[in-house]
């Protein structure tokens, strides 16, 4: 199915990822309906600083994923849905698992309820390489059990299932797409590359850190963007999870040097016992087998390798390191 012609729903769409996703979607001439959280300051998020032939385009509809009445009313006339709206903060979901709960799982719920009532073509449904846990073994490849190490990621293993659930048992027509470690412009500080260019970008001479240990599968967001559209246009991820990560494994420690490099400055890492997360609740190892979306979509991802993720961070820091980017972000504080 291509998405020419077809009216857009991206919730979510104030966020990170959803944000680049909803200006890629108009730039390229889609007809988008951008669900943003309902604040009484109208703020849209990350929409806010879109160019104004962007916000111009767009259709807003400023709700709560909560509420099912909203959901619905969001999704009238639409033909895709691709799902970002979530509680994300793996540290907040230890201080507050209930909103999880209803955010991510009764979320979902409320979206895949109203698709399947309204009669919409597809929904993308968005997972987490959170949900695999440490790795058993690598590459990750779908068939990994999902292991369930923090609020959140049990969170998000209960949203997949919801909207799986749906696909089994009514045919609504669902796919999952699971990104593993999102990065780029924009990001929120909770992550630890804005974490790191932030501190560095302020003066910091000791970068304060959790863990520096595990490692991740990092994923430019241009990449995850891509995904996003590949899995909404095609018709064999129906039913499916499938993985977009960059198929290569870096350290958190690796990561801040190879950042601090790139900045041109010397640092020192600093464990900071607030950042660390419980002994077992630690995500050690993740790293994207991608194979399953290059046979089902034909995405390949074009920040892969450590050139790949160098050019990758040299652009995310290059966005930081606009005194008005930075101006947005507490380097000083952590936010969990």
């Amino acid at each position: 199915m291509k998405l020419g012609g077809k009216r857009i729903l991206v919730t979510g769409a104030d966020g990170f990822i959803g944000s680049h996703l909803t200006e890629h979607l108009v730039r390229g001439g889609h007809d988008v309906r951008a669900f943003v959280l309902y604040n009484s300051f109208n703020s849209w998020g990350w929409l806010d600083t879109s160019e104004p032939a962007v916000k111009d385009s767009l259709d807003v509809f400023a709700g709560d994923i909560r509420d099912p009445h909203g959901v619905r009313a969001a999704m009238k006339g639409c033909d895709v849905v691709l799902h970002l709206a979530a509680l994300i903060a793996i540290p907040y979901s230890y201080h507050s698992p209930d909103t999880y709960v209803d955010t991510n799982i009764k979320g979902t719920l409320n979206i895949v309820q109203a698709a399947r009532e309204l009669g919409v073509a597809r929904v993308v449904h968005t997972s987490t390489s959170e949900v695999y846990g440490t790795a058993r073994f690598v590459p990750i490849t779908e068939e990994h059990p999902l292991q369930g190490q923090s609020p959140y990621s049990a969170s998000k293993i209960g949203a997949d299932q919801i909207a799986l659930s749906f696909h089994h048992a009514f045919g609504t027509p669902v796919s999952v797409i699971r990104p593993f470690n999102t990065y780029g412009p924009r990001q929120s500080a909770r992550a630890v590359i804005p974490t790191i260019i932030t501190q560095v970008a302020s003066g910091a001479r000791q970068v304060r850190l959790g863990a520096v240990h595990p490692t991740r599968d990092f994923n430019h967001v241009s990449d995850t963007v891509r995904g996003f559209v590949a899995m909404a246009e095609s018709d064999a991820t129906l039913g499916r999870v499938v993985n977009f990560g960059s198929n290569y494994e870096v350290s958190i420690g690796e990561t801040a040097r190879l950042i601090a490099r790139l900045m041109g400055r010397e640092v020192e890492l600093q464990s900071d016992e607030q950042r660390l997360r419980p002994a077992g609740s630690e995500v050690e190892r993740l790293w994207a087998d991608n194979r399953l979306a290059r046979e089902l979509t034909g995405w390949s991802p074009q920040y892969a390798g450590l050139a790949g993720f160098e050019r990758g961070l040299r652009e995310t820091i290059d966005w930081f390191s606009v005194p008005a980017h930075l101006a947005q972000y507490k380097s000083g504080r952590y936010n969990i």
